[in-house]
This record gives C-alpha cells, sequence and structure tokens, in this order.
C-alpha cells in the first residue's frame, strides 16, 4: 500500500510539473513582441526579400516576430485611418509622407521617432540623407523612418539634341530652356513629350518652378500660412505660361496619358521628358517603345531643371517621392530596432540590388545597378531639399487643383494670378 501511495504522489509530482513547464511555455509564447508589418507591396520578389531580412532579424532575436500583413493599395488607403483606432493597429506600416501623415500625426495614433532618430548622439540620424529626413518631418518631429525616395529630371534624345545644335550642358537657366526649346522647335523636332491627360505629369513644371522661385523657405512659409499667391507663385505660373506658349508638346499632349507620353520619349517623337528616375532603364524604355525595345542608355543624356535666374531656389533642391515606414504609438519596443536593422547600410544596399529602390540610407547607393539611377541616387545623398510630390505634400484634394491648374496654365487657359487664386482657396479649405 505504501508502494502504491509512493507512486501515485511520484505520478501527480509529473504532471504537476508538466503542467508547471506547460505553464512557462505559454508564458514564454505570450511574452514574445510581434511586430505587425503591414504593407502594400504585391511584387512577389520584393516581398521575398522583406521575408529574408525580417527571418534573419527572428533568428538574431528569437524573442520577436515579425508578422507581415497586407492590404492592396486602395484598401490600405480607405481602411488604415480605422485600423489606427483599433486594437488591430499594426506596428508600422508604410507612408508617402505629406499632408496624409500630418494628419494622422494629430491622431495620437502614431510615435514619434526623434527620440529613437537622435539617441546616441544622432547615430540613427546619421545614417539617412538628411534631406529625407527631413522630408519625413513635421514641426521638427521625425514621424517616419525614410526608405526609398526619387527625383524627377529631364531625360533627353541625344541625337535628337545634336540634329538641332541644342548643347544640354548649357542648359542651367529657365531661359536657356526656353531657347533650346524654340531650336528644337525650329529644326522641326517636337522637343518634349507632355502627359496633359493624366494632368500630374504637367504638374511636375509648376512643382520646380515654384521651388526655384521661392526656395525652400518660401516655400515653407507658403504652407505654414504665408499662402500660394504670393509674387513667387505668380512668377512660376507665368514661366509656365511662357513654355506653353511655344507649343512645346506632341500634337494631342492634353489627351495624353502617362504611358502614351513615355512612348512617345522612347520612340524618338520627341527631343526630351521631364520624368521619374527610372525612364531611362532598359525595362521603362522596353515598356514603353511601341518596337519593344526603345532608347538605349548611350542614346539618352539628362540634365537637372534648370534653375530660375536672380531666384532663392537652387540646383540641389529636388522634386520626386519620398516613402518610410510609421511605427504605432502602441508598437512593441523593439520595432524601432527592427527597422534600424532593416534599413542598415547592408540591407539598403541589397533592398537597392535586388529590388530596384533608390535608398535613403547613406553609403547604400553603390548597390544601384542601372548608371543612370546610381548618378541620381548619388546626387540625392547631397540633397539640400527634397520636396515631395505635391498631391502627397499638400493632400489629394489640394493636390488635384495643382494638377488641374498646372494643365490650364501651360494651354493657355487661366492667367496665372486666377491660378494661385484656386490652388490657395483649395489650400485653405484644407487648413
Amino acid at each position: 500500500m505504501t508502494m502504491l501511495f509512493g507512486r501515485l504522489a511520484r505520478h501527480r509530482l509529473a504532471i504537476a510539473l508538466s503542467a508547471a513547464t506547460l505553464l512557462v511555455g505559454i508564458s514564454s509564447a505570450s511574452a514574445q513582441s510581434v511586430i505587425k508589418w503591414l504593407h502594400l507591396e504585391a511584387n512577389p520578389d520584393r516581398l521575398a526579400v522583406w521575408q529574408d531580412i525580417a527571418a534573419q532579424y527572428e533568428a538574431e532575436h528569437p524573442d520577436v516576430k515579425i508578422e507581415f500583413q497586407f492590404l492592396e493599395n486602395e484598401a490600405f488607403k480607405a481602411k488604415l485611418p480605422t485600423l489606427l483606432q483599433s486594437s488591430e493597429a499594426p506596428s508600422m506600416f508604410y507612408t508617402w509622407g505629406g499632408g496624409v501623415l500630418k494628419a494622422q500625426t494629430q491622431t495620437g495614433a502614431l510615435r514619434d521617432l526623434t527620440e529613437a532618430m537622435d539617441a546616441d548622439g544622432g547615430a540613427w540620424r546619421s545614417t539617412f540623407s538628411p534631406a529625407a529626413v527631413d522630408g519625413l518631418s513635421i514641426d521638427g518631429k521625425v514621424w517616419a523612418a525614410p526608405f526609398q525616395w526619387g527625383q524627377v529630371s529631364f531625360f533627353y534624345n541625344k541625337a535628337l539634341f545634336e540634329q538641332a545644335g541644342v548643347d544640354a550642358s548649357a542648359i542651367t537657366t529657365w531661359q536657356d530652356f526656353l531657347d533650346a526649346v524654340q531650336t528644337l522647335k525650329d529644326a522641326g523636332i517636337t522637343p518634349i513629350a507632355g502627359g496633359g491627360g493624366d494632368k500630374w505629369p504637367i504638374h511636375f513644371y509648376w512643382s520646380y518652378l515654384t521651388m526655384r522661385e521661392l526656395g525652400k523657405d518660401g516655400f515653407a512659409a507658403a504652407k505654414n500660412g504665408g499662402g500660394f499667391t504670393g509674387d513667387g507663385f505668380v512668377r512660376a505660373s507665368e514661366n509656365l505660361i511662357e513654355l506653353g506658349a511655344l507649343e512645346p508638346f506632341q500634337e494631342g499632349y492634353l489627351g495624353a496619358t502617362w504611358p502614351d507620353t513615355q512612348a512617345v520619349f522612347a520612340d524618338g517623337r520627341a527631343a526630351m521628358i521631364l520624368g521619374f528616375q527610372n525612364t531611362a532603364t532598359p525595362q521603362i524604355q522596353a515598356q514603353a517603345a511601341t518596337d519593344g525595345e526603345g532608347l538605349s542608355g548611350d542614346q539618352i543624356g539628362r540634365f537637372l531643371f534648370p534653375l530660375v535666374e536672380d531666384a532663392p531656389g537652387v540646383i540641389t533642391d529636388e522634386f520626386g517621392g519620398l516613402n518610410g515606414w510609421v511605427v504605432t504609438a502602441n508598437a512593441p519596443p523593439e520595432t524601432e530596432d527592427f527597422l534600424k536593422f532593416y534599413l542598415s547600410q547592408d540591407n539598403a544596399r541589397r533592398l537597392a540590388a535586388e529590388t530596384s529602390i533608390l535608398p535613403t540610407t547613406l553609403g547604400a547607393e553603390d548597390g544601384v545597378v542601372d548608371p543612370f539611377m546610381r548618378e541620381i541616387v548619388t546626387e540625392m545623398g547631397g540633397a539640400t531639399w527634397h520636396q515631395n510630390y505635391l498631391d502627397q505634400d499638400l493632400g489629394p484634394n489640394v493636390g488635384r487643383v495643382v494638377n488641374d491648374m498646372s494643365v490650364e496654365l501651360v494651354s493657355g487657359q487661366i492667367s496665372a494670378e486666377d491660378a494661385v487664386q484656386q490652388i490657395q482657396d483649395a489650400f485653405s479649405l484644407e487648413m
């Protein structure tokens, strides 16, 4: 009998120990930090690189789990505001910056990254181009870790420039540019491929002209209450009217979509295009051209948007996209550490090489394979100001009016004063 009770006691002890072990295991699992990464990346190859980087981090930090969550682009925009206010809020998510990001910061749903950026003497901040960090900062606070960016610049057909006797290296001012447009027209060559149907390709001109006319401080003052009806905005609008009076675009440009516009340049039917950083890449040329090939790299040249004489804008003030990753208020504390790993120089270099981004991380430029793209990202590393697309920076409603006014200005349908007043009216509604 004593032996039986002994066996029962030992059995109960074993069960108790097993239960205790199970509870410890459950406790350990529940203590694991889960970083919910919300993204809208539909390219499986690019996503595979992200997942591999995440797996490396998990291997080095077994107490952290990174959970990928996908939403399609439009669903992302529609559902994110509700998600941020719910218990299902992601830990980090993709941002285009600008007005939408500013509105999100006012909800209390985001975590200010300034302290993390500036810890240890600014160790994390110093890994990025200053212009990229500044572009995702609002009122001196950093609200997103910069990830990738782009630059809009002019690309030109070397053969058509040579045929017309135009020297691209001599185009440094807006007047130089207008003179080049006229010289191309006189030679019977369509100067510029234009996309008036989509409208936003024309807003590139108005955006750059306002940047050149006002400079960084002047543009910031306008956004901070000074308004968009000042002399600099009027002069920029007049400059765009002047360009339109030269009839620089292909016939039917007011109905042309962006793919139509790219095809005009890739086919050699226009001498220039004001386009994205990847305009001259073999992939884009092949996709755009009607012959499936387009122009080769050695047939294309590039120059930056010219300066306006006697205006404060400088050549290192750049315009283009800027994206980053936002951390939410209740995200695990490890989220910033993961972002430091994900955007480190080695990983940013890999992202550039394998996913064709232009990294904002300094020193990762050598990961960019295409020579045009590498030249651009190197320039951007030294940017004095990176202005995001205005439909992002000023918000979609104001951006829509900017797009409309840009087309109306270049096509001679509105005066400079009336155009900037309409932009100001739209902006006032957002204040």
